[in-house]
């Protein structure tokens, strides 16, 4: 999971035992993705087996060899083969993230009880139908701390999820330290929606995180949501106000009343140095910069205050990403767009912009599974895993097709989800349809053939303690 483009499985099974042995080549011994690729696969064998491995750099019958010769043009920067039969298993990828995905599918493969500790045999030719492949979490509104998000980009790797969109910054809350503002976080950070106790992430606990996503090949997209939902940087900055005085902080549920104005003294240069501290320790490509739901802002004003955020975003070499209500300025081209309700306002965007698909009737992790469950909201209807894997990112929005879809990404907002329980309640096992969407192509995919690997899925994430959600429709 999720299903490979091209799979077959042959007779036979190669047993894995203590003798089996984890093949680096020389070359690639101390390269340092491949490494930690190894060191994760021996961990994840010996949790499936209770064996393992040692590690080799010459190949012996019954080893499992990991190889970064594969074909670039088949295989692309994501894609992998995976042969297993009576010699042994090899893994082929052109690159390390590549080698990475192979790995996660061989420890799919492995029964997961110690009475079996085989591999079947099997030819797999795989890569992904989209590049981005992604989860938003919302740390704004209820703030989750940095051990919580480890153990996050754990959980979402096991889907071949690559992107973790942090919502770092709302009404309620402001959650990165910003050198010079400290009052973004000695203010800002001190609240969270329904009176929670807030909490805000260091620049070195940001860096850990970013680090720990690496080691999973997942690329971090830090959101600060601006023009609009930022009271807590306008409680926390007087100068962002154009009477100098800064409003209460907030701790409700509603959307829609802040904005920042161009005319407030201190608005350009806290852009400037936000955008800018964030990108110097953001090694990811993207800066997202919301843009979602400004309806304080004046229209003339929003499109002003998009194009200077694009403008900064841009000076820092970054791609800019924003919800799909940025259409309504003049985007700079290779901007990504993120549809999540109105396919005309997305469809606004020019001719070289990009799409991530969210669909709120589909992806919105914090709806309900079902009418009977207490966790959720339910504006966007009841999501359980049959709609959550069901749709077709190409047929969203009217002559949007695939070569203009970047990927797909499901975002959990958190206005009413308190705890670290909650969020694996409302995300799991919801984003491993997710993972299939943005991962196979549209042809092969269908719901029952999922259903069963979905219930594998699901009780293999209960086998480690996830609070999964026990959807009926595996049963």
């Amino acid at each position: 999971m999720p299903l490979p483009s091209s799979f077959e499985l042959r007779e036979g099974s190669l047993p894995i035992t203590a003798l089996t042995r984890i093949v680096i080549a020389d070359e690639h011994e101390h390269d340092h993705q491949h490494d930690q690729t190894v060191n994760h696969l021996i961990g994840d064998v010996q949790r499936a087996t209770g064996i393992h491995l040692a590690r080799t750099a010459t190949a012996a019958a019954g080893d499992i060899e990991l190889r970064l010769d594969g074909d670039p043009g088949q295989l692309g920067p994501e894609g992998y083969a995976l042969d297993i039969d009576e010699h042994g298993a090899t893994v082929r990828a052109a690159t390390p993230h590549g080698v990475w995905n192979g790995t996660r599918t061989l420890v799919q493969l492995l029964p997961h009880t110690p009475l079996d500790t085989s591999l079947p045999f099997a030819h797999i030719l795989d890569r992904p139908r989209y590049e981005w492949r992604g989860v938003m979490l919302d740390v704004a509104r209820h703030f989750f701390g940095v051990d919580q998000l480890l153990r996050f980009i754990e959980l979402i790797a096991r889907c071949k999820l690559n992107r973790l969109h942090l919502h770092l910054t709302d009404d309620q809350g402001w959650r990165i330290a910003i050198d010079g503002w400290p009052a973004l976080t000695g203010v800002g950070g001190s609240t969270g929606a329904s009176g929670s106790a807030g909490g805000y992430f260091t620049r070195a606990d940001y860096a850990e995180i970013v680090a720990h996503a690496a080691r999973h090949f997942i690329t971090v997209v830090p959101e600060l949501d601006m023009p609009g939902h930022t009271n807590a940087a306008l409680a926390s900055i007087p100068g962002l106000n154009l009477d100098g005085i800064a409003p209460p902080a907030y701790t409700g549920k509603g959307v829609g009343f802040s904005s920042l104005r161009l005319a407030a003294p201190a608005t350009r240069r806290f852009i400037s140095d936000v955008i800018g501290q964030l990108a110097a320790d953001t090694p990811g490509h993207y800066l997202h910069i919301g843009g979602d739901e400004a309806h304080a802002t004046d229209h003339a004003e929003y499109r002003q205050l998009v194009e200077l955020l694009q403008h900064e975003v841009r000076r820092h070499h970054k791609q800019m990403v924003g919800w799909e209500e940025i259409a309504n300025a003049d985007l700079a081209a290779g901007s990504i767009v993120q549809h999540w309700l109105q396919p005309d306002v997305a469809r606004r965007a020019p001719p070289d912009a990009r799409f991530v698909m969210s669909p709120a009737a589909h992806t919105y992790l914090d709806m309900k599974h079902t009418p009977q469950c207490t966790l959720g909201r339910r504006w966007a209807g009841f999501i359980d895993v049959d709609t959550a894997y069901d749709w077709d990112p190409a047929t969203l929005i009217d002559g949007i097709g695939d070569d203009r879809i970047a990927g797909v990404e499901a975002p959990l907002w958190t206005e009413k989800v308190a705890t670290f329980d909650d969020v694996q309640h409302l995300c799991f096992p919801r984003l491993a349809c997710l993972g299939e969407v943005g991962w196979t192509p549209q042809h092969l995919r269908n719901w029952s053939g999922f259903r069963p690997r979905l219930a594998v899925h699901a009780e293999r994430l209960a086998a480690i303690g996830v609070p999964l959600y026990r959807s009926a429709l595996l049963d």
